[in-house]
């Protein structure tokens, strides 16, 4: 289910009150962290102080939601080119400090052929809490339990004062444009920009094609070539309906039971798993619907459930 689009503001009243007059710790520790290429740095003199940042909180053995917010990040990433390094910074702190080491979090971002500018992070347990909670993140909501794992994402104008919580999984340009321009200081009105009676409406997209744009396109696209993931073009004339039916459904239980086609892909591309994505039955028909609309466009002829191997 697709989170609100409400704008939460992270700086409690009193915190808002006398923001000039409290030091900079107060409201955002300078705790230490290490990052993934192994360098030490403090959380706010090196972090986030006078930058527009972004901060998610993940763990590289999640084999559910965090693949999937990564990658939706690394679509946001690609979108803002070399603007993140320059005025836009990124960080994915892990809540998995333990098993998450320096070495641990550079495999992860080398999976998702994360370049500058993109901070993947460990630091003590208790000061990861620290931060969450002065994120205005309800830690009863934090796990790091790949099975009760809920995600969160902070974009912020540390200069400003202004902070916004948004689900990782909107859309890539919406992400990026307020990472890009909403929460830059001293902005101007777009130039050239068309009143709303002059916008043409978008076509109405389909319940599977929404799903796609939505929790695929990250990772896939449909004819236009490999991204982290395969192209899709001709998924569903490859391979067999049952078998992509619990592929979309439960991939990560294909993978632990030794799927033999569910391992060669894992291998395939770079061991990134594919997330659960907490589909219900009916949105991975509809997904498949759409899919096998895309193919018979193409002129390719989807497979009937009843085509058992796969090949």
């Amino acid at each position: 289910m697709l989170l609100s689009f409400l704008v939460l503001l992270l700086v409690s009243q009193e915190a808002a009150a006398d923001a000039d007059s409290r030091p900079p710790h107060r409201r955002f520790p300078d705790i230490e962290l290490t990052t993934h290429e192994g360098k030490r740095v403090r959380f706010y003199e090196d972090l986030i102080e006078n930058k527009v940042v972004s901060v998610n909180f993940i763990f590289t053995r999640c084999m559910d939601s965090c693949p999937a917010e990564t990658a939706k990040l690394k679509a946001v990433y690609d979108r803002l080119g070399d603007r993140v390094g320059r005025d836009i910074f990124m960080y994915s702190i892990s809540v998995d400090p333990e098993h998450d080491s320096p070495e641990a979090l550079k495999a992860f971002a080398e999976k998702f052929e994360v370049g500058p500018g993109w901070l993947f992070l460990r630091a003590e347990p208790s000061d990861v809490d620290l931060l969450e909670e002065r994120f205005g993140l309800d830690l009863d909501e934090i796990s790091d339990n790949p099975d009760d794992h809920n995600i969160s994402l902070v974009l912020g104008n540390e200069r400003t004062g202004q902070w916004i919580k948004r689900s990782p999984f909107d859309s890539p340009k919406v992400l990026a444009r307020i990472l890009g321009y909403r929460l830059f200081d001293g902005m101007v009105a777009q130039r050239g920009a068309k009143s709303y009676s002059e916008v043409p409406e978008l076509p109405p997209l389909s319940d599977g094609a929404f799903l796609f744009e939505t929790r695929c396109r990250s990772c896939h696209s449909i004819g236009e070539g490999e991204g982290l993931g395969p192209d899709l073009l001709g998924v569903t004339a490859r391979r067999d309906r049952v078998w992509l039916e619990r592929w979309i459904r439960e991939p990560d239980k294909m993978i632990e039971e030794g799927d033999a086609l569910a391992l060669e892909l894992y291998q395939q591309y770079r061991e990134l798993a594919m997330p659960n994505l907490r589909l219900e039955r009916s949105e991975v028909a509809e997904l498949l619907e759409y899919m096998e609309e895309q193919d018979r466009q193409a002129g390719l002829t989807p497979r009937s459930p009843r085509q058992a191997r796969v090949d």
